[in-house]
């Protein structure tokens, strides 16, 4: 179908290290303030810095592995499309020129949206099209955002592409040249809001993004670009900022307030580092958080040096939430002075799509759902997930059989291209399924429904035992005698789903009788009882190489080869590849549950 998409508008020529822009005249109102009976009174100023975060590609209230509306049990709704009506709102209310709109990163990747752009019809390309994340988000009106780890997914050809496309910022203090530690992209944003009687209120931006990207990217960003740590950034930038006039400084940061990390011990500096940052770092103002996807309407931390009260908050992912950072401003003794700062959130659930928004991008909406109900091979029975939590299911061996073989390829001609290779999946839905006859790209991405990468880890034998001995945690100790109930059999210690692995390529029993800790049984490889001191390359989604879930010596590992495109989409390609899903070429019974050696099931 043709695609009417060269909607491009050129951004403002904001280079170098950071970004100063003049802001607009107060609103009406407020220069009414400024009368002569209140000549006396001490000058006062109120902004609202609004923000979004982890957007991934979301524009509209659409599931495209659905193929329908986005609906879930919360009663959430999401997209852009919706943040620019409730922007609105907020620009009508408080006078468009005292409002500042940020995003603090994880924009171009997490949809077929943004996968269909990077991708299919690349905007790298040669008179390509404009993303329609910059389109929606230079309509909207955006001032600046922080980069996120994701916006590196793509390689940095399409990020700086993109980054072109926009008429904003992107931020990156702690996003630096390799070989030179000067920034990569501008740090830092002011601007300038101008109030009758006062001089002007300046409103610096710093934009701060996540040391993981050197793990989670490193096929991209090795030897180009490094990392260092939120704090020590923002210790360098802040002061700079304050010596430059900054009466408010406002971090947009990708990166969680937990203050944990989820690589371990494999970068030096903390993923989720946002309240570290407001503690330790004197002259901050408020803190847009981003990365985690969890909601914070308001979190107040006190900074270590100063004792002033540091607010933070962080919108729910996927455009579902806005937060409003309420900032007041007193003038005296020749300056600004921060007052007090209150941060709220807005819900995207509560007002319709901006019709802007739709009119705007509805020909690349459509396209890309063209693409996801594109035909891509034939299935030759159902496999469903429905049982797949306690038992072994072919569906995931599909995942399984993928990974193998792309590892396998990738570490050809290699120093370890004789070891085996297995692989790991988790049962992540109870209700995916791929029908029986046409399959789409849709019924396989849905079936993969997170944006984890592939990554190769060096094991042996006896690591990979402690690993699923770890894993069959996940089941509840049922005696041998005892009723069998499939719905209180799993999620032990309340451990979700997608922490229980499968691991191809080897044999092996849990028996659910025995304690935790000594349940795996008869676990041989290639016929034979494991090897302990045997080398296997455990082919693992990058969220449990880097140690989510706590698995045992997986993070720790060697890692011999990473790669940042989506397992979900290497499953398509391998479907695509091969016309005809048929279990014969992936499904194997590799484990079974047990009791005192007896099947389950």
């Amino acid at each position: 179908m043709p695609l009417n998409r060269r909607k491009f508008l050129k951004k403002s020529a904001a280079t170098g290290a950071g970004v100063a822009i003049a802001g607009a005249a107060a609103a009406p109102a407020q220069a009414a303030q400024a009368s002569a009976a209140h000549a006396k009174q001490p000058k006062r100023y109120s902004l609202t810095v609004m923000g979004t975060t982890d957007l991934h590609g979301h524009v509209f209230n659409w599931d495209y592995f659905k193929d329908a509306e986005y609906s879930d049990k919360a009663g959430n709704a999401m997209g852009l499309a919706r943040i620019s009506t409730l922007v609105e709102q907020v620009r009508k209310e408080k006078g468009r020129r005292n409002t500042l709109l940020l995003d603090a990163g994880d924009t171009i990747q997490g949809t077929p949206l943004t996968y269909y752009y990077a991708k299919v019809d690349p905007i790298t390309a040669k008179g390509g099209p404009v993303h329609p994340m910059a389109q929606a988000m230079n309509a909207i009106g955006y001032d600046a955002a922080a980069l996120g780890n994701h916006e590196f997914n793509y390689g940095i050809e399409t990020l700086r592409k993109f980054e072109d496309q926009l008429r904003f910022p992107l931020l990156g203090a702690n996003a630096v040249d390799a070989k030179t530690l000067k920034p990569a992209f501008p740090p830092y944003f002011i601007k300038k809001f101008h109030v009758p009687g006062a001089p002007p209120v300046k409103v610096a931006v710093l934009g701060l993004t996540n040391p993981g990207i050197a793990i989670w990217d490193k096929a991209y960003v090795q030897g180009r670009l490094a990392f260092p740590g939120l704090e020590e950034q923002a210790a360098k930038w802040v002061p700079k900022l304050k010596a430059m006039g900054a009466d408010v400084v406002v971090v947009s940061a990708h990166s969680g307030s937990s203050g944990t990390s989820s690589y371990g011990d494999q970068v030096p500096y903390v993923e989720n580092a946002a309240a570290n940052v407001a503690r330790q770092v004197p002259g901050i103002d408020a803190v847009l958080v981003g990365h985690a996807h969890v909601e914070i309407p308001e979190l107040k931390v006190v900074n270590e040096a100063t004792g002033r009260t540091v607010v933070l908050s962080e919108p729910l992912c996927y455009a579902e939430r806005l937060t409003l950072f309420d900032i007041e401003l007193v003038f005296g003794k020749g300056r600004w002075e921060v007052e007090s700062v209150a941060a709220s959130l807005l819900n995207s659930n509560t007002v319709a799509d901006d019709p802007k928004i739709t009119r705007l991008l509805k020909d690349e909406h459509a396209e890309v759902v063209a693409y996801v109900n594109q035909v891509v091979g034939t299935a030759t029975e159902t496999l469903t997930t429905v049982d797949a939590r306690y038992q072994d299911a072919p569906i995931i061996d599909l995942i399984t059989k993928v990974q193998e073989d792309v590892v396998k390829a990738a570490l050809a001609g290699t120093e370890y291209a004789s070891l085996p290779v297995i692989a790991q999946a988790s049962p992540f839905s109870r209700t995916s399924e791929i029908p029986a006859g046409k399959v789409t790209i849709r019924d396989l991405s849905g079936l993969y429904v997170y944006d984890n990468t592939l990554v190769a880890k060096l094991m042996t034998g006896a690591q990979i035992r402690a690993y699923l001995e770890y894993s069959a945690e996940y089941f509840v100790q049922t005696a041998a005698d005892a009723t069998v109930d499939v719905e209180k059999l799993t999620n032990a210690n309340n451990r979700p789903d997608y922490n229980y692995d499968y691991v191809s390529g080897l044999r092996y029993e849990i028996d659910i009788a025995q304690a935790a800790g000594a349940r795996i049984k008869n676990l041989t490889y290639d016929g034979a009882a494991l090897d302990d001191t045997r080398q296997f390359v455990l082919a693992v989604n990058n969220y449990r190489a880097n140690g989510g879930g706590a698995f045992p010596y997986v993070a720790s590992a060697k890692e011999l080869w990473s790669e940042s495109t989506e397992i979900r989409t290497r499953i398509a390609e391998w479907v695509t590849a091969k016309g005809v899903l048929d279990p014969k070429d992936f499904a194997s019974v590799d484990w079974k549950l047990t009791r005192d050696g007896t099947p389950v099931f």
